[in-house]
């Protein structure tokens, strides 16, 4: 998926270590878990927590875990993720009363669509995909179509994922970003060639210091990756565009071939306190689903619209879903056929 950094093992991850400590690993992506997170739930419960070496790609996660025997204990899929996982065995079953924590959890997330009874996967961050740009542009971007302007061409970049191109033209058709209509998703596909002739490249967060340093004007971005840049530089700025915007939530979850099932449940209860949870999101700048978290986050997080915008805002996003085979099928090949033009 690309979207971020995954943290992922080296070979031989699942063997011994040199403790004795009883130990869980843990894929995670790259800041998106606070600094002493780790560190503090290793001392707290005398464990060792292993993370390693970097892949991209969310998609990875049933890659490197389909086999069953991949050695890890928590992931972090994508919502979109969950429901494919689960049916592919991958997931492992979460007992409700090991984790009292995800009593803070905010109603918005008690029973998301993608799991309703949260019986496989518990919200973690939260965030959206929009536009970065440069707060002096005149007029400024407001819109998924303002990319596709004579002005920009050669200074804007898009993602390198597919998903998201999809989702900012079928925007500004006036589509849902889930659609299953092979027509939409060709007349999608006709208006991401079209602005190919537009565009810089297809980048991921790489493109963060370009648009920093002036040399791209805007950027398809996701909000958490937007606002890390604005912190250092607040000449920019983000937009949730008009005609809408994708919504996608990273889950926690427990692989069915945990041995350490019972410290797994653990690591899950402990991520979902108030004060980690906040320490979470600083580091991240992603959105917290957990309700009590957002009292101990300072006020100058928690009145950020990039990662907590209005209830008018967030009316104008729609929540990734999983796409059929046969649609996923259609978009992969949509997509190379885009990337070949």
């Amino acid at each position: 998926m690309k979207r971020r950094v995954f943290l992922m093992g080296i070979p031989g991850l699942a063997g011994c270590t040199r403790s004795n400590k009883p130990r869980l690993n843990v894929i995670n992506y790259t800041d998106y878990i606070g600094p002493d997170t780790v560190k503090h739930f290793e001392a707290e419960f005398g464990v060792a927590v292993r993370y390693s070496a970097v892949i991209e790609g969310s998609e990875e996660t049933i890659a490197r875990t389909m086999s069953g025997n991949s050695g890890w204990d928590v992931v972090f899929p994508e919502n979109r993720l969950v429901g494919p996982m689960r049916e592919m065995g991958l997931l492992a079953p979460l007992d409700h009363a090991r984790l009292p924590h995800i009593a803070n959890l905010s109603p918005r997330f008690q029973a998301p669509s993608w799991d309703l009874k949260l019986e496989w996967s518990l919200p973690y961050l939260w965030s959206c995909c929009g536009i970065l740009s440069r707060r002096t542009l005149s007029p400024a971007i407001e819109t998924w179509s303002d990319l596709w302007a004579e002005r920009f061409k050669g200074r804007i970049t898009m993602l390198d994922e597919p998903s998201e191109v999809f989702a900012a033209c079928l925007k500004v058709l006036g589509f849902s970003i889930n659609t299953d209509s092979p027509d939409e998703l060709r007349r999608a596909q006709r208006l991401a060639i079209d602005q190919k002739k537009f565009l810089r490249a297809y980048l991921n967060t790489e493109v963060r210091d370009q648009v920093a340093a002036g040399d791209v004007l805007a950027a398809q971005l996701w909000a958490g990756s937007s606002q890390l840049t604005i912190d250092n530089a607040p000449q920019l700025q983000f937009c949730h565009p008009r005609e809408g915007f994708s919504l996608y939530c990273d889950c926690v979850a427990i692989l069915a071939e945990s041995s350490r099932k019972d410290l797994a449940h653990q690591f899950l209860n402990y991520l979902y306190r108030p004060e980690i949870a906040a320490a979470n999101t600083q580091t991240s700048r992603a959105s917290s689903p957990n309700a009590a978290a957002i009292t101990y986050l300072p006020s100058s997080i928690k009145t950020l619209a990039t990662l907590f915008p209005t209830e008018e805002i967030l009316s104008r996003g729609e929540w990734f879903k999983t796409s059929s085979a046969t649609t996923q099928r259609l978009r992969d090949r949509l997509w190379t056929e885009v990337k070949s033009a």
